[in-house]
């Protein structure tokens, strides 16, 4: 796939962006990434090796851009800066509720892959728990633990999966459109805060985006600019968005 193949996805994604918000605030903290603009959007902060680091574009002068252009850094091969994007994409985006479902990301991958073959994509805290109702549990990652492969595997293991989940750190890393092609023809869900609710992404082939809606800016940066895992941050909701929920909303408008 080619490099300019690799950022259509954020190309259409943009594309759908408000582009006269300014950029109000932003967090780059240990482990997640603030912008507020439109809205308040996160993501999961990436950082490169110690000791090797490099500068941020701008730094000092995020809060004078446009959103949009701070959305361009998603397509940066600086994690840190392409972490920033992301962030910046998220707090553009506006979720409709309309179209999303309460359920969390684990809730939807028991169900579907219910004596099916799963690839997860990431570690997540769950992923024990889909071992008892999946008939083969693969999990990919670029650190892998124990009993995790590593995500060169995805080649082979993907398009063997009923059942894909894939983390929305995947647009920071810019794999995402390769795991989206190998896992053609699965049922396949974006999980974690990094994920755009945005139904860009059933064009691509995902059917279910488990993201997070910041209801709260102020916890929610409070927290973050703390320390704070994923499971301490206050001041946010789980918003699931799923494909036939959105497409059946969309044909009833019509």
């Amino acid at each position: 796939m080619s490099g300019s193949d690799t950022m259509k996805i954020l190309d259409d994604l943009i594309s759908t962006l408000n582009k006269d918000s300014l950029v109000k605030e932003v967090h780059a903290c240990v482990f997640w990434t603030a912008v507020v603009s439109r809205h308040c959007g996160l993501a999961s902060t990436f950082h490169e090796e110690h000791p090797y680091h490099r500068l941020i574009k701008d730094v000092g002068n995020l809060r004078s851009r446009l959103a949009v252009e701070l959305a361009e850094y998603a397509k940066s091969d600086n994690p840190l800066e392409a972490s920033i994007g992301m962030a910046a994409i998220n707090s553009l985006i506006d979720i409709d509720e309309a179209s999303c479902v309460e359920e969390n990301a684990f809730d939807i991958l028991a169900r579907e892959g219910l004596d099916k073959k799963i690839a997860i994509v990431g570690h997540f805290p769950w992923v024990s728990k889909l071992r008892a109702v999946a008939k083969r549990l693969w999990v990919l990652e670029q650190r892998p633990g124990q009993g995790d492969l590593t995500a060169e595997s995805a080649e082979s293991i993907l398009p063997q999966a009923d059942v894909v989940g894939i983390t929305g750190t995947s647009f920071i890393n810019h794999t995402i459109e390769k795991l989206l092609e190998l896992s053609k023809g699965s049922f396949t869900i974006m999980v974690g805060p990094t994920s755009p609710l945005s139904p860009v992404l059933f064009d691509y082939g995902v059917d279910v985006i488990a993201g997070v809606k910041v209801v709260e800016p102020e916890k929610t940066i409070r927290c973050i600019g703390e320390g704070a895992i994923f499971s301490q941050i206050e001041g946010m909701k789980l918003v699931t968005m799923a494909k036939k929920v959105t497409m059946a909303r969309e044909k009833g408008a019509r």
